[in-house]
């Protein structure tokens, strides 16, 4: 790894990183005294205010770089992906460590997981370089890999970038001093379970520390989000406006149909698969929908399902929503279930015309396992989305 790296970013997952190139893109374009930090999300840009039909110019856009940085110039920001072990997460992470090379930026693959002593090796391989950075962004502050590489850290400032809803708990419960613990998960494990919570509990502890602004210190914490937060004590918040996405793709050609977009509330146990077939063949009959964006921990033996009760086509993206929506083509209505895209698709797509919609999940839809906070967090999730249009969760449940 190069030692010049003043930057160094922590990201498991293709969202991470989309995150992480549009914080360095802001970044490189802040100069002193402009691009001031907020202590809360604004509301969006409508449509109406947007400039030229379907985001006309944006495309061209040249790179915005900070005064003395030569295009191309990212040696101040390395960036190490610790991929996951499923196949869809690696295959999108290899294609958005390519843009970020194609940026300029240093990418390292560090493999982390798939045996008992490869977390220790990468934590030995980066060790030195966790040490000597000057900035460290994360893109999960709930994994407990990251957490463990927290503990090494020295450099008093921290970026947060947004992995996905959980950004809205983290604060949340950074702002309680809570234990960090994601929305959807159940205690359980037994007696194995609890010692190895007991066992982590240091870990943990230094984890919310340091996420944990100190003034007297000087250490620094920002959180760069397009999720409706409000930080707090002392924390800075910026704003992800996909500035760098609308500046590199599109805009997309529209199609006349609508796209719905998958979730993986099924795979984490939060919804009952039967009821979330149900309502997917409802939203296709009454929105006319044609295809299926698939979230990428959706199984093909799900996919398979839905598209033989609903006929859909069904899409594995190769890059994150995001991308692939603004690079087209689209439909004219982008229709989810309460997930990150509600939030982060309207500054994508602003100026195109497209619609997106989002879908109420109703509590008859909920496992009985599903954690307590899941009806009241994906509520939430649903009723702070900014410029998009609701759906009763009566409307998928009637079909069928």
């Amino acid at each position: 790894m190069t030692p010049s790296a003043s930057t160094l970013a922590f990201v498991e997952s293709p969202v991470q990183l989309l995150n992480v190139l549009e914080w360095a893109h802001a970044e490189a374009a802040s100069v002193p005294g402009g691009a001031p930090l907020l202590d809360a999300v604004p509301s969006q840009p409508s449509r109406a205010g947007a400039r030229g039909p379907a985001g006309a110019g944006e495309a061209a856009a040249a790179p915005v770089r900070a005064p003395g940085r030569s295009a191309g110039a990212g040696s101040w920001l390395r960036i190490v992906v610790l991929p996951p072990t499923d196949p869809m997460s690696r295959g999108q992470l290899r294609r958005m460590a390519g843009l970020a090379r194609d940026e300029g930026y240093g990418v390292v693959w560090q493999e982390a997981r798939g045996g008992r002593l490869a977390p220790l090796k990468a934590l030995a391989a980066l060790a030195k370089d966790v040490r000597a950075t000057r900035r460290v962004v994360v893109g999960d502050p709930f994994s407990r890999y990251v957490q463990l590489l927290l503990t090494l850290v020295r450099a008093e400032e921290l970026v947060v970038v947004d992995d996905g809803t959980a950004t809205m708990e983290f604060v949340a419960q950074t702002a309680r001093g809570e234990r960090l613990v994601r929305w959807h998960r159940v205690g359980g494990g037994g007696l194995p379970g609890r010692i190895r919570e007991l066992a982590y509990a240091p870990v943990s502890a230094t984890a919310r520390r340091r996420f944990t602004p100190a003034a007297g210190t000087g250490r620094r914490v920002e959180v760069f989000s397009s999720m409706p937060v409000t930080v707090h004590g002392g924390m800075t918040l910026r704003v992800n406006e996909f500035a760098w996405t609308r500046a590199r793709f599109g805009p997309p050609r529209l199609t006349k149909g609508t796209d719905l977009v998958g979730t993986s509330l099924v795979e984490t146990g939060v919804v009952d698969p039967a009821r979330y077939l149900d309502a997917v063949r409802a939203l296709t009959l009454e929105h006319g929908a044609t295809r299926y964006f698939a979230h990428r921990r959706e199984s093909p033996e799900k996919l398979r399902t839905l598209s033989e009760a609903t006929g859909l086509e069904i899409v594995r993206p190769d890059l994150p929503l995001e991308l692939i929506a603004r690079r087209g083509p689209v439909g004219r209505t982008i229709v989810s279930f309460p997930s990150t895209v509600v939030h982060t698709l309207p500054y994508a797509l602003t100026g195109t015309g497209v619609t997106v919609a989002v879908c109420d999940v109703e509590a008859a839809w909920l496992t009985g396992s599903a954690s307590p906070r899941a009806r009241s967090f994906l509520a939430g999730v649903t009723e702070t989305a900014r410029d998009v249009h609701r759906l009763p969760a009566q409307t998928a449940s009637a079909a069928g």
